[in-house]
């Protein structure tokens, strides 16, 4: 696959006609948009080719750790990745962003913003936490608390008045950049807003809590921002309302989380789906063939929900494979990889709505010490680089594909023609 990844790369033909493509990127940076069940770029298709790195905000914070951020944002570059996924919250942490219910420092999330913009990278902002790490929704429990409520459970943050208000008081989106001069809400930097990341309400299985949860929210950043769009964070699970559906979860616990695929994405104000893909951690530590199998069963599944039921493009925000787990190799994290990849391609070749995905996650070098397992340093594992880099040059060509139309004309043979083919 490598050597695929290689050839592909440096055939003449396609190497020309990138370097043409990309002189159409000068064009002004504008918002990307949703058109039924794609997503476009003035008009033209934008497929999601990215990567998560959470703690982007948390380096920029300080200048020892500042040049990390650039770093990555190169290394994405270089590779052709063009969407990053990050955190826009750290509530009551170390370097924090919310120091306090509405008291903010936010000049590092600034510095992420303009950094990305400089290399072509947009951003999906995450704006809390399910779990505890940066904070989350216990730290916001836990202010509501010192505030003196009468709260008992993690999951009073969905339910709870002021709770809620502390929520809708997080004002990234209203904030001016200090570096840019420009409103968040009005960046074409940021491509969408997540409500929370890996939302779970586990004293309610029936679902109804997150439910109202996500209808009040997603309207309420709608009214503050109406131009950017809005997903949730959901990681895909199956829930009550579609018991015809739950037989592709990995688990039966997945289905008692409060969380409800199509029921949730059925939601006004939100744009489109997001879904996780753990086999590692949803079905066995292990690694085996099992994980290859679920894992296109699961993106399958949800692409043709997104098509059927939703109408929306779905994002696969979260995939990858840890070196933690027995037995890993890098060989079985690239089959992952180019599993989702294919997965994917096939559905973008048919113009369906798997909408594009994000490894978690990409790392600079000099930064093992944050690493969870997930990280892919690209100078340190080529072969997955050139994976990449192949499925980055492949979604390339569809992004620019109404352009090359206009500017070759359509008797021209595509390069689309010598880079999908089933058996690469």
């Amino acid at each position: 696959m490598v050597e695929e990844a290689e050839d592909h790369l440096a055939f003449p033909s396609i190497s020309n006609w990138i370097n043409e493509m990309n002189g159409m990127e000068d064009e002004e940076w504008a918002m990307v948009q949703k058109k039924g069940n794609q997503f476009v770029v003035n008009d033209q298709p934008f497929y999601v080719n990215g990567f998560n790195t959470y703690w982007l905000m948390v380096f920029a914070a300080d200048q020892s750790t500042r040049g990390k951020v650039t770093d990555v944002f190169k290394q994405a570059a270089s590779v052709g990745l063009t969407i990053c996924r990050t955190w826009a919250f750290n509530d009551g942490q170390w370097r924090a962003l919310q120091k306090s219910p509405a008291v903010y420092d936010e000049e590092a999330l600034d510095f992420v913003i303009s950094e990305a913009k400089k290399y072509k990278i947009r951003l999906i902002l995450s704006l809390t936490n399910n779990w505890d790490a940066y904070g989350g929704k216990p730290q916001y429990v836990k202010w509501g608390k010192a505030a003196g409520l009468n709260l008992t459970s993690d999951d009073d943050f969905f339910s709870h008045p002021t709770l809620k208000s502390y929520y809708k008081s997080h004002t990234v989106l209203n904030r001016v950049n200090t570096l840019t001069k420009i409103t968040y809400k009005d960046d074409p930097t940021v491509f969408a807003w997540e409500l929370m990341n890996e939302p779970r309400c586990t004293s309610d299985p029936s679902g109804d809590t997150l439910q109202e949860w996500i209808q009040e929210m997603a309207v309420f950043v709608k009214s503050v921002d109406p131009k950017h769009l809005v997903e949730i964070g959901l990681e895909g699970f199956y829930g009550p309302s579609t018991l015809d559906r739950v037989q592709f979860n990995p688990n039966t616990y997945a289905q008692q989380v409060g969380t409800d695929f199509i029921r949730n994405h059925r939601v006004l104000g939100v744009d489109f789906a997001s879904v996780h893909v753990y086999a590692d951690s949803w079905i066995s530590q292990s690694i085996s063939d099992v994980h290859l199998q679920f894992t296109e069963s699961w993106i399958k599944a949800h692409i043709d929900d997104a098509e059927k039921y939703l109408g929306m493009p779905v994002v696969f925000a979260e995939f990858g494979v840890s070196t933690k787990d027995p037995g890993y190799n890098t060989s079985f994290r690239d089959a992952v990889i180019n599993t989702v990849y294919k997965t994917l391609l096939n559905s973008t070749k048919k113009g369906g709505s798997g909408g594009g995905s994000l490894l978690w996650q990409l790392f600079p070098d000099g930064t093992d010490y944050m690493d969870d397992g997930y990280a892919v340093v690209l100078s340190k594992a080529p072969s997955t680089s050139n994976i990449i880099a192949l499925h980055s040059t492949r979604l390339a060509l569809f992004n620019s594909r109404c352009a090359w139309k206009c500017k070759w004309g359509c008797r021209k043979r595509s390069p689309l023609e010598f880079l999908y083919n089933d058996d690469q």
